[in-house]
């Protein structure tokens, strides 16, 4: 089994396409400590990207960030609620102070977590708002000065094929990844004026721990294998090397698309 520090030079050394326009480019990714988001972070680390990502699980930020610390520019993690507006802010501000104006914003951040209909309180309802979308206007407000300044960005918004497929079981989420291409064609039309691209990145069900440690059973591998056209697991790095192309500058003049990465399901 190959150790940590060489399963991150894999990274950099399999098939897969490099791309030099990443190259010590500063990218901030929200939710980066586990799952798909820890996958950005890695991915854009093995480009040489100078990365930044936020977490409130601080034991796996920081394992994360040690793990890749022999990347050529060691990831920096520092812990945020991202549903504190105040606190998303300032660790924004933070990141530029040490790593310099921010070229790239991941909105990845986002809790699946099930509920129903008649749970839903006026207080869980601001909260799942909160989570799931609230911030990415945010984040993509506190780092569009930079990027006007550059007359270059790429803001890539996580979506999801939930409300495509009409799940229920969650629908404070799915109303919340519905929005999220509202806010991404809406930010495209007044930030193109400054070459700045804003994407959605929509995943289908990947296959994170999380996922398949609360939710995949028997079930679930037959809705999958039903639906999807590819017959294969959809994973984290899939979806990594998507947001890397949407960031680089071979995607110049892709905005306000919804980019779906999910076996050929919705």
């Amino acid at each position: 089994m190959s150790s940590p520090a060489n399963a991150n030079a894999s990274l950099a050394d399999t098939a897969y396409a490099r791309y030099p326009s990443l190259a010590d480019r500063t990218v901030l990714i929200t939710g980066g400590a586990t799952g798909i988001g820890a996958s950005f972070v890695e991915h854009f680390a093995a480009q040489g990207a100078r990365v930044a990502f936020f977490d409130i699980d601080t034991g796996a930020g920081e394992a994360l960030a040690d793990r890749l610390g022999d990347s050529q520019h060691k990831p920096l993690f520092l812990a945020c609620d991202l549903t504190d507006v105040d606190a998303l802010q300032k660790a924004i501000a933070d990141v530029k102070a040490v790593l310099g104006p921010i070229q790239v914003l991941v909105n990845n951040a986002a809790n699946d977590r099930r509920h129903q209909i008649s749970e839903v309180t006026r207080e869980s309802f601001d909260a799942g708002i909160a989570v799931n979308i609230r911030h990415q206007f945010f984040a993509a407000q506190a780092v569009m000065e930079d990027m006007k300044a550059a007359r270059s960005g790429s803001i890539i918004n996580l979506g999801s094929i939930s409300w495509m497929l009409k799940n229920g079981g969650y629908p404070v989420y799915v109303m919340s990844k519905s929005a999220v291409q509202g806010l991404t064609r809406g930010l495209a039309r007044d930030l193109g004026h400054f070459n700045i691209r804003v994407n959605t990145l929509v995943p289908g069900w990947v296959m994170t721990d999380r996922q398949k440690r609360l939710w995949l059973d028997d079930e679930g591998r037959r809705q999958i294998k039903e639906g999807q056209c590819l017959d294969a697991e959809l994973m984290p790095a899939d979806l990594a090397r998507m947001a890397l192309f949407l960031a680089a500058d071979d995607s110049r003049m892709m905005t306000a698309q919804d980019v779906v990465v999910d076996g050929g399901w919705a």
